[in-house]
C-alpha cells in the first residue's frame, strides 16, 4: 500500500496543478458557451507537434513546443477574428470551433501518416501519459501556469466582463477582438502545456465538467472557481485511487470519474429543487 501510495502522489499532484489552471479557464468557457473550444485548440497544438516530427523535430523538445505553441497561436487568432460582436452572426461561433477542430483532425491525420512515430503520438495526444509524470515535469508546469495566471489575474476584469457581459464590453467600445485574441493565446498555451501529459480527453473534461459542475449552484465567480476546484480534486483522487486498484488506464478512468461526479451533482441539483419546490 505505501508504495501505491508513492505511485499516486506525482500524478494527483499533477492533476491538481492542472485542475487550479484549467478550472479557473472552464468557468470562462462555459460562461462564454465556447464549450469545444479546448478540443480545437489541443487538436490545433496536436497539428503542430506532429508537423514537427515530420520535419525531424522531438515533439517533446524545445523545437516540439515552439510548433505546438504556433498552431495553437493560430487557432486562437481564428477564434478571436471570427467573434460577432453585433447581433446574432450568420455562422455561430460554435460552428467555426468545430469546423478547426474538424480539419485540424483531419490535417494531423495526414501528416502523421508520413511521420515517423506518428501513430503513436496520436494515441498519446488523445490519453496522455500522466500515470509517468515526472517531478521535473509537474515544476516546470506549475512554474508556466503560475506565468499564466498572473497574466489573467492582472487582467481579470477585463476577461470576466468579456465572459459574463460581453454587452456592456461592447457598449463601451472595448475592441473585443484583440482582447478575446488575448484570452485565447493564453488559453492555448494553457492546453499546449497540459496535451502532453493529460491528454486532449482529460483535459476537456478538467476544463468543462468541474465548471459545468459548480455552475450548477451558483454564478458568483468565487465560489464558481472554489467549487471547481474542490469537485476536481475529489474526482481526480477518486479516480487515480479505482484506476489503481483494478489496473486500469489512468487518464480514461479519472474522465468517467469526473463524468460521474456531474452525473451526482445533477441528480444532487434536482433534489434541492423538488425540495424547494415543495416548501413553496
Amino acid at each position: 500500500m505505501p508504495e501505491l501510495v508513492q505511485l499516486m502522489i506525482p500524478p494527483f499532484v499533477a492533476c491538481m496543478v492542472f485542475v487550479a489552471m484549467l478550472g479557473y479557464l472552464g468557468v470562462h468557457i462555459i460562461a462564454r458557451g465556447v464549450i469545444f473550444v479546448d478540443l480545437a485548440l489541443a487538436q490545433m497544438a496536436a497539428l503542430g507537434s506532429t508537423t514537427a516530427l515530420l520535419l525531424g523535430m522531438d515533439a517533446g523538445s524545445r523545437a516540439g513546443y515552439v510548433f505546438a505553441f504556433g498552431f495553437a497561436t493560430l487557432g486562437a487568432l481564428v477564434f478571436a477574428l471570427t467573434r460577432s460582436t453585433s447581433g446574432k452572426p450568420r455562422v455561430p461561433h460554435e460552428a467555426i470551433i468545430g469546423i478547426v477542430y474538424v480539419v485540424a483532425s483531419a490535417a494531423t491525420l495526414l501528416v502523421a501518416d508520413k511521420a515517423p512515430h506518428g501513430a503513436e503520438t496520436i494515441k498519446e495526444a488523445l490519453a496522455g501519459t500522466i500515470l509517468w509524470v515526472t517531478w521535473p515535469q509537474i515544476l516546470k508546469l506549475a512554474v508556466a501556469y503560475a506565468v499564466v495566471g498572473a497574466f489573467h489575474w492582472a487582467l481579470r476584469r477585463r476577461f470576466f466582463t468579456l465572459s459574463m457581459e460581453e454587452e456592456r464590453a461592447v457598449n463601451e467600445g472595448w475592441r473585443v477582438r484583440w482582447w478575446d485574441f488575448l484570452f485565447y493565446f493564453s488559453f492555448g498555451v494553457a492546453i499546449t502545456l497540459a496535451v502532453p501529459i493529460a491528454g486532449v480527453l482529460l483535459v476537456f473534461t478538467l476544463l468543462v465538467v468541474p465548471a459545468a459542475t459548480a455552475f450548477l449552484f451558483t454564478r458568483r465567480v468565487r465560489l464558481l472557481i472554489a467549487l471547481s476546484w474542490a469537485s476536481a480534486a475529489v474526482a481526480a483522487a477518486a479516480g487515480l485511487a479505482v484506476s489503481f486498484r483494478y489496473d486500469l488506464p489512468t487518464g480514461p478512468v479519472i474522465v468517467c470519474a469526473f463524468g460521474t461526479l456531474l452525473l451526482a451533482a445533477g441528480l444532487v441539483r434536482l433534489s434541492i429543487r423538488a425540495g424547494a419546490a415543495e416548501q413553496s
